[in-house]
């Protein structure tokens, strides 16, 4: 009876010891958990667009806008180190490196040190990059992101550096600081000898397999009442359909620069046709992330131009005289022709965006972006 009882235990213990093996091994067999594919960025900058621009798209539009599928907003100060009203390149510089910086700085801290921008720390991850603009690339929100000088208007030295900086796709203008320079550099040469497919023509289909560059005008775009046609929304696609067919995830930064421009010439229909056209690129965009919710997507600007506001739209009387209003029509105001301190909005799509409610500092942005990164 005891042997049979001893053996009972034994067996029992051996089971045990047996499941226990079994299960490590059942364990020890798991694949390893995959970890998740790093998201696509694409920042768009409506460059001196504040909350009336963003009103302007309500009121003058022909569509309901695009501004409608952001459910995560928010609102951010764009004061820099040395002035309440900051600029293009200060503010940039806040959103691609992650500090404020002084007036006119580009891609540099408040010691006048070079930082590394999101794009150039993107790269070392295996990002594909683009840059898309309607001013010169080496203009202040477009040089932000690869360049880093002391002042935005070293425009030869930024266009030198970007053709260091290894970006994947650009579009905009600036043939002049490429090609026509005083130090009788040619830089079109560089990016042909880096492999680049180059036009200064038109915006021809990209070429999947290599870099591509896009420089349409000596300078600047014309602005879309001047006849630019459909560059941004046609530079947009085409730069969405080359990542698309690259393995790899891409940062993108876009720029609509002639918000900022209608405020400075106080010009209502630049204005309202460059908000109209923000929203079209949006529409595009929107789309993308749609059919690639790996996406994160940020609509914002460096600062409001032009002091604008909506209100009464006042006609005079034929019979008396009087100013008297037209309840059926709004109209856009000016109170200034150079850059204010307004609170900016910020409208987030697709993975992360809840990170973006609430009001905070520019500079948060860039954190806000390499939180969405660094935690996949």
């Amino acid at each position: 009876m005891k042997n049979t009882y001893i053996k009972a235990l034994l067996a029992t213990a051996a089971f045990g010891l047996f499941a226990c093996n079994a299960e490590q091994q059942t364990d020890n067999s798991k694949p390893e958990r995959q970890e998740a594919a790093a998201p696509n960025i694409i920042l768009l900058i409506g460059d001196g667009m504040g909350v009336p621009q963003v009103s302007t798209a309500y009121y003058f539009g022909d569509e309901q806008s695009n501004f409608s599928e952001f459910k995560h907003i928010g609102l951010h100060r764009t004061a820099d180190v040395t002035h309440k009203v900051t600029d293009s390149a200060a503010g940039a510089t806040a959103f691609s490196t992650g500090e404020k910086t002084y007036k006119r700085a580009i891609g540099v801290g408040a010691d006048s040190l070079s930082r590394e921008t999101i794009l150039e720390y993107l790269q070392t991850k295996g990002y594909k990059t683009g840059l898309i603009s309607l001013t010169t690339i080496t203009h202040a929100t477009p040089a932000a992101f690869y360049a880093h000088v002391t002042d935005r208007d070293m425009h030869e030295e930024i266009a030198f550096q970007l053709s260091e900086a290894n970006v994947d796709f650009v579009a905009g203008g600036g043939r002049n600081f490429f090609g026509k320079r005083s130090d009788g550099k040619n830089l079109y040469k560089s990016f042909l000898g880096k492999g680049y497919h180059l036009d200064t023509v038109a915006l021809s289909t990209p070429e999947f397999d290599k870099k591509n560059i896009f420089l349409l005008a000596d300078e600047s775009m014309p602005a879309k009442i001047e006849g630019r046609g459909e560059f941004l929304t046609e530079a947009t696609t085409n730069a969405l359909s080359y990542f698309s067919n690259n393995e790899s995830p891409f940062f993108m930064m876009i720029e609509e620069s002639y918000i900022d421009w209608g405020g400075h010439d106080t010009n209502k229909e630049m204005l309202i046709s460059e908000v109209e056209e923000m929203d079209k690129t949006l529409g595009l965009v929107l789309d993308f992330v749609k059919k690639n919710p790996n996406t994160l997507l940020v609509v914002t600007a460096d600062h409001e131009t032009g002091g604008v506001s909506l209100g009464k739209y006042l006609t005079k009387d034929p019979k008396t005289g009087r100013m008297k209003e037209d309840p059926t029509q709004t109209e856009v105001y000016f109170d200034t022709d150079q850059h204010t301190a307004e609170l900016i909005p910020v409208f987030a799509k697709g993975v992360g965006a809840e990170n973006f409610q609430g009001i905070y500092e520019n500079n948060e942005i860039y954190h806000k972006i390499r939180m969405v990164v660094d935690e996949k």
